[in-house]
Parts: C-alpha cells; structure tokens; sequence
C-alpha cells in the first residue's frame, strides 16, 4: 500500500539500474495500453550509454508487486536558461515517442500514481512529456488523473504524423493510397530491365545480418557524405545494433529489416521495430545513384503491404515529420501528438513554465525560418 492508502507503491530507479527489472520491465513494455518501443527494454538500455545521462523513472508496483507503469524522465535545470527546474520526459533523436507505459488494468491509477510521486519528490515542479499521444487511452488517463488533482495542463507543438493501419472491415478506407501508382509500376519496369528486383523481410537473428545492409546503405548516401551515418559514429552504430538485437529476441517484441534488391544487391532497405500489436517504421536508406527508379517509395510500398499482412501488427507508426513528401501521401492515417506541460495543483511554476516553452517555441521557429530564407537564395 503507497502513501495516503495508494494501492500502488512508487519509486525513482535510475534507467541503467532497471536493467535488474528487465522481465517485469519487458512484460509491461509487451502488454501496455499503448506501446512504445522505445521505452521497452531492450532498446532503452542500449539507448542509455548514448543518450541516457541522467535519465530515471517513475516505476509503479500494485499491491502484488506487479509493474505496473513506467515514466522515463530527467529534471532539466537548463531548458529556458533561468533557475526554473522542469521534469522531462525522455526522448532523443532515436526515440520519437514519449508515450509512458501503462498497465491497461488502471491506468489512470497509475498515471495518478506516478504524479502523486513527482509532487512528493519535486513539489511544484512542471512535467513535460514530449511526443505524447494527443488523445486515445494514455491521454484519457492523463486527463482523468490530472483533473482529479487539480492539476494544469498546456499542449505545445500539437502536429500528426503519417501512420499504417490495419483496416477495420471491408467497407473502411484503404490503408495505404498511392497516388502515382502508374509512375511507380513504370519504375518497376524499368528497374527489371536492369535485373530481378526481389523483396524480403528479415526478422529474427536474420535481422541482424539484414541490417548491415541498411548501414551499408545509409554510408553510400547523402548521410555518409556529411559524415552523420551510423556507420561513421561507433556509438550510434553500436547503439543501434544492440537496440534490432535485443528487440529481435524479447518476446511480445522484434525487430525486422526489409530490403528491396535488385539481383540479390541491396538498393533500399528499412527498419522496423515491434513492441505488442504495434510497430514503428524507424529507418529507411536507399541507393542514390538509382533515385530515378525511386527505390526507396518502392521498398516502402511493398513494406506496407507486408505489414498489413503481418496478424500481430495492427499499427505503424511512421516515426515522420509532419507532411513529410514521401510517407504522407501513402498512408493516410494519422496519429495525434504533443508535448504535454503538465502542472501540479500548488506552486506558481506552472504559468512561468507556459510562458517561457512558447517563448521558446516562437524563437526557435524564427530561427529556423531565417535558416530556410538563407538556404533559398
């Protein structure tokens, strides 16, 4: 029994120090509400050399012991440049997602759990979770568990990425639109006449030999040019590899690779990581001196319908940008996110912290617009 006669008892772990938990960890990672891959086991502990410094969770138990929620996070002193500490939720370049994990049981218990805890150990402090679903289960949890706090909640950078999903009968839209279906059945064509195009989907330890492919791909183009493929950082290329390992070989996750070869060479190949019914479209490279053929559209048309004949996938996320060129015009779905302030009912950090994220926000899109004039003259 937790504080003020809580069914669920919580703690702060430091994330390296989970890797004890890591069963538990996994099953929860496994049987979430709604799942995120990157706070499962296997890729968070590879995650954490790299870019895990000073990351801990929130860890829930019930009253049998059973792990029941998980809310990755760092305090950030230095967000704004002012004395004002934030509790963040943990995302990096790798991991675009900060949905946490929860127990479908109760989850808005547990997410009430988790925020009893943070305002315990740091009253008054505001929690961002950056990337975080905009509505659906975790968001109703976070809703209920906030309003019955007298909590505060602001949404900032509200945008929806392209994403793959399972059609939910014969009358439901089609799952994947492509627009110029008869340039691509061209390129197809002309493709073949330079030899067999061929595709396949490594899963298991055949994952791992796949993914040299990718890596392969990725240093020929424009990424190895600028000295940014994982193959040119040991550390992101170690952190990958153990990342589609580990996944690989967790149950209720994995990790698969798919190529588009042409006479068994490797001109596209894409990485995608599962974690219980849902799966991520992580990384994409393709051969550059085909780009007229457009192997990489091609690969990803082929990957979308294997997935959607995949019985244990129901979702993919598309791990895009907003109106990205590419994904955008083949998957029509959409999936809803934003980075969640969320603050507690004492305290006058909350108003402070909205005011200075927007300033923050509005600098940063002017900067970057000033970037985008620069590079059009």
């Amino acid at each position: 029994m937790g504080p003020d006669g809580s069914p669920y008892r919580t703690a702060w772990v430091p994330l390296a120090d989970l890797a004890a938990r890591r069963d538990a960890w996994a099953a929860l990672a496994a049987g979430a509400i709604v799942p995120n891959v990157f706070y499962a086991p296997a890729f968070a502990l590879a995650a954490t050399p790299l870019h895990g410094r000073g990351v801990g969770a929130i860890v829930i138990r019930d009253a049998e012991d059973r792990l029941v929620g998980l809310f990755p996070m760092r305090l950030s002193r230095t967000r704004w440049g002012v004395p004002l500490p934030l509790m963040v939720g943990w995302t990096h370049p790798f991991a675009p997602l900060g949905t946490p994990l929860l127990d479908p049981g109760d989850p808005a218990g547990v997410v009430g759990a988790a925020v009893d805890h943070l305002a315990r150990a740091h009253p008054g402090v505001p929690l961002l979770l950056p990337c975080c679903p905009a509505d659906g289960p975790v968001a109703a949890a976070l809703d209920a568990a906030i309003a019955r706090r007298g909590g505060r909640q602001a949404a900032f950078g509200v945008h929806a990425r392209a994403e793959l999903r399972s059609p939910s009968g014969p009358d439901a839209p089609p799952a994947i639109l492509d627009p110029r279906a008869k340039e691509h059945a061209r390129q197809r064509r002309r493709l073949a006449e330079r030899g067999a195009p061929t595709f396949d989907l490594a899963r298991g330890p055949a994952a791992r030999e796949a993914l040299a492919d990718f890596f392969a791909l990725e240093a020929q183009g424009w990424k190895g040019r600028a000295g940014t493929a994982a193959a040119s950082r040991p550390a992101e290329l170690a952190m990958m590899t153990e990342a589609v390992t580990g996944l690989a070989e967790t149950p209720g996750a994995g990790a698969l690779v798919a190529r588009l070869r042409l006479d068994g060479r490797p001109i596209a190949a894409g990485v995608v990581l599962t974690s219980g019914r849902a799966a991520w479209f992580w990384k994409t490279a393709y051969d550059e001196t085909l780009a007229k053929f457009s192997p990489g559209v091609l690969l990803t048309l082929d990957l979308s319908a294997a997935l959607l004949r995949e019985p244990d996938i129901d979702v993919v996320d598309s791990c895009a940008v907003e109106n990205h060129p590419m994904i955008d015009r083949l998957w029509p779905g959409r999936r809803a996110l934003s980075d969640r302030l969320i603050g507690q009912s004492t305290g006058p950090g909350f108003a402070l912290a909205c005011r200075l994220e927007t300033l923050r926000r509005r600098l940063i899109t002017t900067a970057r617009q000033a970037r985008d004039r620069l590079r059009g003259r």
